[in-house]
């Protein structure tokens, strides 16, 4: 994991909750060697992550907590996973969006890393449901001030309104039908999971209908996921596979894998350029 001693915390974290997910488990007194931090503060560390509920801790030691198929983790929870393949993700996307167009961003912690990525774009239109993606173009709007130029105007944001999930996207009837009545040139979708027989799916029954309203009012879809979002399933799915134009995804997927989505539709690995 590298020299570790002037990492802030929350990237310390990352980097443990990444050990973890890779080894399967993790020990306090090897983390305590690897970062050169002290046993109270991997304690501490590991502390934090069970209650983000993304680590179990056993004895002298931490565990991955296996997702079942109806949980959703938070938005916190979620932003600290695979932080420098979602940026990775989010750059290569970026170059979808040209001046002008209308494009759509779902919840999820990909989307919000995306969004940063847009703010300078001109002329966007912006529909999201998702609370952090908006806040990521008003507090643009808000840093440029009243004489703030280009970035003041880069985008008019429409927020869909609804009831708010723990990852802070809005979904239900209110949601679905602001959505129903709009049209984009371009949907950036963030998904729970992603395989061949379950195509696009998320533990949240309300979230999954609000996606099949984005897929269908989209002219091209786009799906960011990063490579651990590969063969996992959840409860609803909202989506074929055959519905998504492009995956952008990290250099973390399998060979296989890149296979198996190759045969289907476009396939973009972050730094690797465009596959299929």
């Amino acid at each position: 994991m590298g020299d570790s001693r002037n990492l802030l915390a929350e990237q310390r974290r990352a980097l443990i909750l990444d050990e973890v997910r890779r080894r399967g488990g993790v020990r306090v007194n090897e983390l305590t060697r690897t970062l050169r931090v002290s046993d109270m503060t991997v304690r501490r560390d590991l502390d934090i992550l069970a209650r983000q509920g993304v680590v179990a801790k056993v004895h002298g030691g931490a565990v991955p907590v296996a997702d079942a198929s109806s949980h959703e983790p938070g938005f916190e929870a979620k932003s600290v996973l695979e932080l420098s393949a979602k940026e990775d993700i989010a750059r290569a996307a970026a170059e979808f969006v040209v001046a002008g167009s209308a494009i759509a961003l779902s919840g999820g912690t990909t989307t919000y890393a995306l969004a940063q990525h847009l703010v300078d774009v001109p002329d966007l239109t912006v529909v999201t449901n998702s609370v952090r993606v908006a806040d990521v173009f008003h507090a643009a709007r808000a840093a440029a001030g009243p004489l703030g130029g280009t970035r003041a105007g880069a985008a008019t944001v429409v927020l869909t309104g609804g009831v708010r999930t723990p990852s802070d996207s809005l979904v239900g009837p209110v949601a679905d039908q602001a959505i129903r009545s709009l049209h984009f040139d371009v949907l950036f979708l963030g998904v729970h999971g992603i395989s061949v027989e379950a195509g696009l799916s998320t533990p949240n029954l309300a979230e999954a209908e609000t996606n099949r309203h984005f897929v269908q009012a989209a002219r091209r879809v786009v799906v960011v996921a990063d490579h651990t979002k590969w063969g996992t399933v959840g409860l609803s799915s909202f989506a074929a596979l055959d519905q998504v134009d492009t995956l952008v995804t990290d250099a973390g997927l399998s060979g296989p894998a890149r296979d198996e989505i190759g045969e289907r539709l476009g396939l973009v690995v972050a730094g690797e350029g465009p596959e299929g």
